[in-house]
């Protein structure tokens, strides 16, 4: 029987895991953390989120070094790319940000148990209990009590029968992370966030670059405009799209390359390629936790089913991030994490899951939160559309980066927005003022009052803004 018993035990180390933790502990919980990785941080900040955008940065640096830096005046002679470098670069990111967060768990005495964790059962006195294996140690497992659960361990690549992984030819993001050579071609399989993020990557490191996506369009719950935006620069930029298309199966070669064969509809065709990445979506991580053992309900897609306290249908075991319903978002867990450990010392905290923004990091960016046109039209909401181009913006003029736009959708009658949607340069920072505006139910006409210093990129949201009353300036 287990002789220490916490307040909370969180399986899983994740932005939703770890933030949990430290606001529970902040909120004078006594914690613990079961985490099977080498560092903190899960997905996110080891294998996804955080070297991702690393890479993203360094190669869109060298792109600038290539093509643009002469434009402005500034004459580099035989740019040349030292991946391994890059490569140490991001791995130096990624080990800061994971030695804070155990930096963060020693301050606040959360105690991290390096192990697979699988739910033990309840004891007698309603207590928890979790069976941890070490990591370090296999044998037999060691058992930790607890007053509650949490459960956050992410989610995991889906794998595609007809390419299955295999680590070096057929890869998932982690492994399109750490290619130790640019890929002569690169077919990615999904035309999703990740696999439009990690093929620019590549792209801009030199290789040739495919993606093959089984839907008629790529990022489906994208607002339609900026969606075909992107593509259409992302065409621009080199990268070659096979819509409506499925990988059937792969050929290997004697000197380790592949025939990869495609089908769509009744078209056949064969594509040879050095490199593979499959990128066509997520499901919840639950596997080997033995939530039957509890019985945990899961719901038709694989999510763990729970209340409005992320309480699941086994009482004292909750749930959040990846594992329950809504956006695969780090941010989306965060904010759970936040508001669960929250609600567990009384306060009334709560999660706007209307505002969660997205945002895809590759370039231009786009980011969105809130309803998008095709929904609004949908469910025939009366509402006004205002769109200004980055080209008409001075700072962005003064950047080169004029490519794309800021879309705000408002109510036709109350002005209050809906939905406000960006394609150019720095929308993943722009968008943080469209979810402030939103979450407290702010109008159009609020930031078309509101003060944008001049020259910025976000006066362009300004302008968007009166251009839903066909007010703007400079448009």
């Amino acid at each position: 029987m287990p002789k220490e018993t916490y307040d909370l035990i969180v399986v899983g180390a994740g932005p939703g895991g770890y933030v949990a933790a430290i606001r529970a502990a902040q909120l004078g919980m006594k914690v613990a953390v079961v985490e099977k990785r080498e560092r903190l941080g899960g997905v996110c900040l080891n294998e996804g989120c955080i070297p991702s955008k690393a890479l993203l940065d360094s190669s869109e640096l060298y792109a600038l070094a290539r093509g643009k830096f002469a434009g402005h005046g500034i004459r580099i002679e035989n740019v040349t790319l030292d991946l391994q470098a890059m490569m140490a670069r991001k791995d130096d990111v990624v080990k800061k940000l994971t030695d804070g967060i155990a930096y963060l768990f020693k301050k606040h005495n959360i105690q991290w148990r390096r192990g697979s964790a699988k739910l033990a059962g309840r004891r007698s006195d309603g207590l928890q209990v979790v069976a941890v294996t070490p990591a370090d140690s296999p044998g037999e497992p060691q058992l930790l009590s607890g007053r509650r659960v949490l459960l956050a361990t992410g989610s995991v690549p889906v794998p595609i029968p007809s390419v299955p992984y295999d680590g070096e030819l057929v890869v998932d993001a982690r492994g399109a992370l750490s290619f130790d050579t640019v890929p002569e071609h690169l077919i990615v399989v999904g035309a999703g966030y990740i696999g439009l993020e990690l093929g620019s990557v590549w792209r801009r490191l030199g290789s040739q670059v495919t993606v093959v996506e089984l839907l008629p369009k790529a990022l489906l719950h994208t607002d339609r405009q900026v969606a075909d935006t992107l593509i259409r620069s992302l065409k621009k930029q080199g990268i070659t799209f096979r819509m409506e298309t499925s990988v059937v199966g792969i050929r290997r070669l004697e000197d380790g390359r592949a025939v990869v064969r495609l089908a769509a509809g009744d078209q056949k065709d064969e594509l040879q390629c050095d490199r593979i990445l499959v990128a066509a979506g997520r499901r919840p991580n639950t596997a080997d936790l033995d939530l039957e053992r509890m019985g945990i309900t899961l719901d038709s897609s694989g999510r763990v089913v729970v209340n409005g306290e992320y309480e699941t249908t086994s009482a004292g075991i909750y749930a959040i991030g990846d594992l329950i319903h809504g956006p695969m978002l780090a941010h989306k867990a965060m904010e759970e994490g936040t508001v669960f450990a929250e609600r567990l010392a009384g306060q009334a905290s709560q999660v706007d899951y209307d505002y969660v923004p997205g945002i895809v990091y590759t370039w231009p960016e786009a980011a969105s939160v809130g309803k998008t046109e095709e929904e609004l039209q949908r469910d025939e909401v009366p509402y006004a559309a205002g769109r200004f181009n980055f080209m008409a913006n001075g700072r962005a003029r003064c950047m080169d980066e004029t490519e794309g736009f800021v879309k705000v959708l408002s109510h036709r009658r109350t002005g209050r927005v809906l939905g406000i949607h960006i394609i150019g340069p720095r929308a993943s920072e722009m968008i943080a003022e469209a979810v402030t505006v939103m979450t407290y139910g702010g109008s159009a006409e609020d930031i078309a009052l509101t003060f944008h210093a001049h020259p910025t990129l976000s006066e362009a949201m300004k302008e968007a803004a009166l251009d839903t009353q066909k007010r703007a300036i400079h448009a």
